[in-house]
């Protein structure tokens, strides 16, 4: 297996908005007035297609995620977009890191969808769940204060209806479902993988641990990643295992280009307008009450305390370098900031790896993603260079031949019962001239057999 899996991810921004001094947040309160719908018609496409060309480069899968009222990322239902990407792609994973659960009204419906996807995608689909930032409650009608009780209970009837056969009566604090019955059903079993991203939360932790779920910690500083991954293989032997590598994953923005000079030439306004502009957010948004428990909130003002953390919108570009936020330059370089992930942190797997930062140009996003396809990611792997899941076995047949075999004769056929008879017809044979017999048609469908 390789060290390393290199996930594409793509935020969707939109950078065409007025300049950061301007307004005082990119969530919440930036007026859609400044959203062009024919650039963002342009921007999607492109988007999508780098999305798309993500296995053409050999990545481990490419990922996309939910947002809601920002500039920051314009993707406010990632199923849709996981949906094209499936279709245009034959075995590369599709991730959705994630779905807010919490501000789902129905959590089955996310089962519904994500179940479809994998059984379109033959069983490619990583499903991850959020609870959605702060910013994400302002347009939603949920209370932050319910938001952790909803995501585990929402959490808890996905994977039910994922893996118990139903109809299923769902009767909780906050969801009741008189009929849980999912069609069609995930083709991965149990289940589709869960993903959880965070921010080092112990809550969070915990329960990762507990449920085996893959950890995403999400854009931060090389100490905060540590400390996360040190706590979740606390938490792992808790619960009586060792954690394995792939439960490890982080978020680390990544340019790569000739060389580290033109590496930082052209990556540097970008990766500001990712921290500085994208995530420009009023504490108030981020923090709205009762949306961190008391002991999530000390532990975080305590960290920025002790370490002089800054919030997103203040770090310089030399503060994102040297705190190990993003990784920038050369092939060389790039590896050894991947190197200190991988045998220092226990990293199993990083997002954002050779991915757009910002409202980066298309072909600098091409160029970035196929400089680090290729002289990057092949350090880390396989000396066939290979993803891991192109050595594995198809879930499904790539060709009908190949699906044919491994369904065999169906227990059960197609069938429905005809007018006169006792017994039902395989509508798979049911036009067959040998099949049909007139005596048992009436009115009018006799009638036209008959002048037939």
């Amino acid at each position: 297996m390789n060290k390393l899996k290199f996930y594409f991810f793509h935020l969707m921004p939109y950078g065409f908005v007025p300049k950061s001094s301007e307004f005082d947040s990119s969530w919440v309160t930036l007026s859609n007035e400044h959203y062009d719908p024919t650039r963002g018609h342009q921007l999607y496409n492109e988007y999508i297609d780098l999305l798309v060309a993500a296995e053409k480069y050999g990545y481990d899968g490419a990922i996309v995620n939910e947002h809601h009222a920002n500039a920051y990322g314009t993707m406010p239902s990632p199923n849709l977009i996981a949906a094209m990407v499936v279709t245009r792609t034959q075995r590369m994973p599709v991730g959705i890191v994630g779905n807010a659960i919490p501000l789902h009204g129905n959590p089955v419906r996310v089962a519904e969808e994500i179940a479809m996807l994998d059984v379109i995608s033959g069983g490619r689909i990583i499903s991850g769940f959020v609870r959605g930032i702060g910013c994400e409650y302002f347009n939603n009608p949920v209370p932050p204060t319910d938001s952790v009780e909803r995501f585990w209970e929402a959490n808890e009837l996905i994977l039910k209806a994922w893996t118990e056969p139903g109809p299923f009566t769902w009767q909780g604090k906050h969801y009741y479902i008189p009929n849980v019955n999912v069609w069609p059903r995930p083709i991965q079993k149990p289940h589709p993988p869960v993903w959880l991203p965070g921010m080092g939360s112990l809550e969070t932790l915990r329960e990762c641990a507990r449920n085996r779920y893959t950890y995403m910690m999400i854009f931060a500083p090389t100490w905060m990643c540590k400390w996360a991954f040190d706590k979740l293989k606390e938490e792992a032997e808790i619960c009586g295992y060792d954690l394995p590598r792939d439960q490890c994953m982080a978020a680390i923005p990544t340019y790569v280009a000739e060389t580290d000079k033109q590496a930082h030439r052209e990556a540097k306004a970008h990766m500001q307008w990712l921290f500085n502009t994208g995530l420009k957010i009023k504490s108030s948004h981020y923090f709205p009450p009762g949306y961190m428990s008391d002991r999530s909130f000390r532990g975080y003002w305590s960290a920025v305390r002790d370490k002089g953390a800054k919030a997103p919108m203040d770090l310089t570009y030399d503060d994102l370098i040297k705190q190990g936020y993003i990784i920038v330059g050369s092939p060389q370089t790039v590896a050894e900031g991947y190197a200190e992930y991988c045998d220092e942190l226990g990293a199993g797997g990083v997002l954002c790896a050779g991915s757009p930062s910002g409202p980066m140009p298309n072909w600098m996003a091409m160029k970035n993603m196929q400089i680090f396809a290729e002289e990057v990611m092949p350090l880390f792997r396989e000396a066939d260079g290979k993803p891991d899941y192109l050595r594995e076995g198809q879930k499904i047949g790539a060709t009908n031949a190949e699906r044919s075999a491994q369904l065999g004769e169906p227990d059960n056929p197609p069938t429905a019962p005809l007018q006169g008879m006792d017994d039902v017809a395989d509508l798979r044979t049911i036009h067959l001239p040998e099949m049909i017999d007139a005596s048992l048609y009436e009115g009018v469908t006799r009638e036209l057999m008959e002048k037939d």
